[in-house]
């Protein structure tokens, strides 16, 4: 059980300093919680920090539903147990990938994406359920130019580490629990970042890794 992200986040900091993460590396967040945990492996580890966006493509009728996830470049990824064709989860994709570029702007505020080609990409979020999103920001992330991508997270389903294994370089996981069925079951605080709370954690990390 984790207090809140930032403790997530110093938790997970841990097992990745067993990881061999190059001083050269990336942490990169996905929004919006997963950019609060990735803040603080970000300053635990003195990396700079960015942003990786996905989201999930609701079904027809049941927006809540994941039939799919899609990446930033456009790229989509069909749930393998929805029913629906990759096909079909970018016809039903628009409104999930202008909400990725919309957010991905803003939480920048003009600022360029840094760059990842031959690098090491520490990704972040605050747990896997489906995993769905994770690996459309993986994958983008790999073709990026990243040389290496590791998925870390707090928490995992061992069903959602199954589906991701063979994506990612290599996993860390601080906490792979039974009776998984929702990540903020393993949190005391799981409210929900705000867009104002991921730009500032942003911009904070920028002007820490422009001082150092």
């Amino acid at each position: 059980m984790f207090n809140d992200r930032a403790d997530a986040g110093r938790r997970l900091s841990e097992k990745l300093r067993a990881a061999n993460i190059p001083r050269s590396a990336v942490v990169l967040g996905i929004p919006r919680g997963g950019v609060a945990v990735a803040a603080e492996v970000a300053r635990e580890l003195d990396l700079p920090l960015d942003v990786v966006a996905s989201a999930k493509v609701g079904a027809p009728g049941n927006a809540e539903y994941a039939i799919g996830a899609v990446a930033a470049d456009g790229e989509v990824y069909a749930n393998p147990v929805s029913g629906f064709s990759a096909e079909d989860v970018r016809n039903f994709s628009g409104p999930a990938l202008a909400k990725v570029r919309h957010s991905l702007a803003e939480f920048r505020a003009g600022m360029p994406p840094l760059d990842l080609e031959d690098r090491t990409a520490v990704v972040v979020d605050d747990g896997l359920a489906t995993g769905l999103t994770a690996l459309a920001a993986v994958e983008y992330v790999r073709r990026a130019g990243a040389e290496r991508v590791v998925l870390a997270v707090p928490v995992a389903s061992l069903g959602s580490i199954h589906s991701l294994e063979s994506s990612a370089d290599e996993l860390v996981v601080v906490e792979v629990p039974p009776g998984f069925s929702a990540v903020g079951q393993f949190y005391r605080h799981f409210g929900q970042t705000e867009d104002a709370e991921v730009s500032a954690l942003l911009a904070q990390a920028a002007q820490r890794t422009l001082g150092s």
